[in-house]
């Protein structure tokens, strides 16, 4: 089974507003509302694929419920952790000339409800996958993903790990199955600024001698560069298509590179879904579905 987890899930709340002006009402032309957070992206299209996992995380008041109840309409299924006060964050993603955002913060998470993920995660077996992936709230451990992953190594549970800079680094001696920085971020690690591919497979082979297995780079429009453990690399460019939105396009190349895998453990096929899976998400208005991911598959 996969299990992903999202510290701190949110109702992402985008509005798209015409000629926005700064200290005046402003009429909303379009608004939407998606559950949010990098893990629940990945249940979700994992689900899209075919895939079942488990969504993992907190979620507290009636916007928790909203979160819940949202991505069980996908179809995934959930065992979030309820927190008794404070309420799941909103976040606002506001369209217009230009586009701006507010993150809410997200409910007090306490040891105790730190200990109910713990138990929860000892019940993985050998075999699972589990992914962690993004930021995490100021009331976390700033070395949540380095417990986890130590707790996980004794298990033989593949992890996955799309995170930012110590929350990475600090994983890599546990070998985790995969990581997946940005090249702005794989850059962000070795302070360097990260465009040719020649470059980007030459970093990703240096996280691979700190420990991680298999490395996916993710570069936007550029495509995609994969360093594996069997010593193959593959580097593509993204199929051509109109950019609508690129919430949740990395998340969703985790999705398919998973579904591929899993498929019949074949990495270059694995690759080529998960590009697939996050050009998909970037050209559409919302998650990648099934279809849209196959349809650009042929084109890889």
């Amino acid at each position: 089974m996969i299990y992903t987890v999202t510290f701190n899930p949110s109702l992402d709340y985008i509005v798209e507003v015409d000629s926005f002006q700064a200290g005046k009402v402003n009429r909303t032309v379009s608004e939407k509302i998606f559950p949010g957070g990098k893990g629940i992206n990945v249940s979700i299209v994992l689900k899209n694929l075919g895939i079942e996992s488990v969504a993992l995380g907190f979620i507290a008041g009636f916007t928790g419920d909203q979160i819940e109840q949202r991505v069980k309409e996908h179809g995934c299924k959930t065992d979030f952790i309820r927190i008794q006060d404070g309420m799941s964050r909103i976040n606002v993603k506001l369209k217009s000339e230009e586009e701006s955002e507010i993150n809410g913060r997200g409910p007090q998470i306490g040891a105790q409800t730190l200990q109910v993920l713990y138990d929860k995660l000892n019940l993985l077996e050998n075999g699972d996958i589990l992914v962690l992936a993004g930021s995490i709230s100021n009331t976390i451990p700033e070395n949540i993903y380095e417990i986890i992953c130590g707790r996980m190594a004794e298990k033989n549970v593949r992890v996955v790990v799309d995170a930012t800079r110590n929350l990475l680094l600090n994983v890599l001696k546990f070998h985790p199955f995969l990581i997946k920085p940005n090249h702005h971020e794989l850059g962000e690690l070795f302070n360097r600024k990260l465009e040719d591919k020649d470059d980007i497979v030459f970093y990703a082979k240096e996280l691979q001698k700190i420990g991680a297995r298999n490395v996916l780079v993710s570069m936007a429009g550029n495509g995609a560069v994969f360093v594996g453990e069997n010593g193959k690399t593959f580097r593509n460019p993204a199929p051509k298509g109109v950019v609508v939105n690129s919430v949740g396009a990395g998340d969703s190349m985790v999705a398919g590179f998973l579904a591929g895998y899993l498929h019949d453990g074949n990495y270059e096929e694995a690759f080529r879904l998960g590009l697939a899976a996050g050009s998909a998400s970037a050209f559409s208005a919302e998650l990648a579905t099934e279809e849209k991911i196959h349809e650009l598959l042929k084109l890889i």
